[in-house]
């Protein structure tokens, strides 16, 4: 969704965040070691089974599908609004990697059959439907891929979502690491998921307020980085990590601004404050 024709500022305030990856096993740790409280030490991420899923799905249930659901479920119990009211957005660079990998496999096999359960997860719509199934959510779903820029045009529809529709959304962007030989030409590190509840109004559940001005969010300014340096790589090393600044911001109650990578030759400048 592009940003509505107005010189007003878009402004959202963040309700419930969730927090999934290397060395960062939910938002509750992730906030300490994000402002400095406590050490981040780097860790391959554990996928927990999504356990609000029926038996059945949840034996199909990839990497994507387990982070996701993981990181949305953290937000939305943070944010006390109940998940089936809540319009989301899932962005990720690249969906299901180890399953694309899988069936790539198979296709290149002698017999060149794939599984009907890999076929089924291979849409890249399969976590928002999965999070549909176990949350209740019958509400509008948008699923985006914008590449190494995916978090950042998450964030951006998600924004310009709630200050038109004047609801509450709930984001959730996530990537996953390719197993070789993808990896070679794909190098992600590891799996990481974020999800954020975002509000039009501020409440006692508020965390932050970040704002996106029409006429100056989209910039050519450097990005904002890291100063932990293996923060730092793991912010550089998965398109969904490109939060972590954001996510920083939370934690340390900063205001300012914070630039984000987005399309090539464009970053996307959020403006912050603590509430």
């Amino acid at each position: 969704m592009p940003l509505p024709s107005t010189a007003q500022p878009l402004t959202v305030f963040v309700e419930g965040i969730g927090l999934l990856g290397p060395g960062l096993s939910s938002w509750a740790t992730g906030n300490e070691q994000l402002a400095g409280r406590a050490p981040y030490e780097a860790a391959r991420c554990v996928l927990p089974l999504p356990m609000a899923l029926p038996a059945a799905e949840r034996r199909r249930a990839g990497a994507v599908v387990k982070v996701s659901l993981a990181v949305g479920a953290e937000a939305v119990t943070a944010s006390g609004r109940a998940a089936a009211d809540l319009p989301s957005v899932f962005s990720s660079s690249s969906g299901d990697a180890i399953n694309c990998h899988e069936i790539c496999s198979a296709l290149a096999s002698g017999d060149k059959l794939i599984s009907p359960t890999r076929f089924h997860n291979s849409v890249h719509n399969a976590s928002s439907g999965y999070w549909s199934i176990s949350s209740g959510a019958m509400v509008t779903s948008s699923v985006l891929c914008a590449y190494d820029a995916s978090f950042a045009a998450g964030l951006l529809e998600a924004v310009t979502q709630v200050a038109i529709e004047q609801t509450a959304v709930l984001l959730v962007a996530y990537d996953t690491d390719y197993p070789e030989p993808l990896r070679s030409v794909r190098p992600l590190s590891d799996t990481l998921g974020v999800a954020l509840v975002l509000a039009p109004q501020r409440s006692e559940r508020s965390l932050a307020q970040w704002t996106l001005t029409p006429s100056s969010c989209l910039t050519n300014s450097s990005s904002t980085a890291m100063t932990d340096s293996a923060l730092e790589q793991l912010r550089t090393g998965i398109p969904a990590a490109r939060c972590l600044p954001l996510l920083r911001s939370v934690a340390t109650r900063d205001t300012g601004d914070i630039v984000l990578d987005y399309l090539e030759g464009l970053q996307l400048a959020v403006q912050v404050a603590p509430c």
